[in-house]
């Protein structure tokens, strides 16, 4: 069977509703979200799934072998409509079997007279207490491409002992766009489930490590929190890059009170009259001059 995009909203097929643990319904709740499609694909074979053990020499974790019983790969997508223009927003994709390819014989990093990955090795990023051992690019480590995360870095399906690679020794890592890695999860079930509850997201790998999301994440995160999400997080020092708009405040009425204009005291030119007639005026020694009848 063919690859072929199915639209989500207003209806599933109970199998690809299960295989996205239901997150349709929240995205369809959500405001602005529109297309929301996954690429249905036909469940991998036994047969690939052993050529591929015995190809890499590496056992399959449980987890992972069925979740490509189920499908071979998964790429599910969702828009959002701003001033009736659609922007591509989340996506969520783990590769097919065929490429669940070795990372260092990706394409991406054979270039000619480049530098290998193992060339980047530093052997001063060991475990610590609240970080298990990192990945290593040389033969200490098997290292495969989950997800490439749309260039934004890649989830990578790590074998922790070398070659042949036994299931019981996979994790779950990021490496980000400056080879650092990053742990995220100890089995696929995990990861896949974090995977669909930060709702594709983009950049939301970049929540687990130290330095966190650009800016403009963060506004995506601000308006579509993911379900599992911290989101105490997005406001600890982030007041300079996050815009938190009042719209009560923004489009408040500003009537300006008219208030009347006061007159002015109206000067007078020579002498001023009485009530009564003429008034007296005082001459420069100070006595009144009195008006002959």
């Amino acid at each position: 069977m063919e690859d072929k995009p199915f639209p989500l909203l207003g209806g599933s097929k109970p199998h690809l509703e299960k295989l996205t643990l239901g997150i349709t319904r929240i995205l369809e709740s959500s405001p602005g979200v529109t297309e929301v499609t996954i690429i249905e694909k036909a469940p991998a074979e036994r047969h690939m799934i052993s050529s591929w053990e015995q190809k890499n020499n590496c056992v399959l974790p449980e987890d992972v072998k069925n979740f490509y019983l189920m499908t071979n790969g998964f790429h599910m997508t969702w828009s959002v409509k701003l001033d009736e223009q659609t922007i591509p927003l989340g996506s969520m994709a783990i590769n097919s079997i065929s490429k669940l390819t070795q990372l260092n014989q990706s394409s991406m990093y054979s270039l000619p007279n480049a530098p290998t990955l193992a060339d980047l090795e530093d052997d001063s990023n060991e475990a610590s207490e609240d970080q298990p051992e990192k990945p290593h690019f040389d033969s200490r480590s098997v290292i495969f491409e989950l997800d490439s995360c749309n260039g934004n870095g890649k989830v990578c399906l790590v074998y922790k002992s070398g070659k042949p690679a036994l299931a019981q020794d996979t994790e779950i890592w990021f490496l980000d766009r400056a080879l650092y890695w990053h742990f995220l999860t100890d089995t696929f079930t995990a990861y896949y489930r974090l995977l669909i509850t930060h709702l594709g997201l983009p950049q939301w790998q970049y929540a687990f490590t130290s330095y966190g999301m650009s800016p403009q994440a963060k506004q995506w995160f601000n308006m579509y929190k993911p379900i599992t999400y911290n989101t105490n997080l997005l406001t600890e020092e982030t007041d300079c890059f996050v815009n938190k708009l009042d719209p009560s405040k923004v489009f408040k009425s500003k009537n300006k009170t008219l208030i009347p204009k006061k007159k002015g005291p109206v000067q007078t030119t020579g002498a001023q009259k009485g009530p009564s007639g003429p008034s007296t005026s005082k001459s420069p020694s100070g006595s009144g001059n009195s008006v002959r009848k």
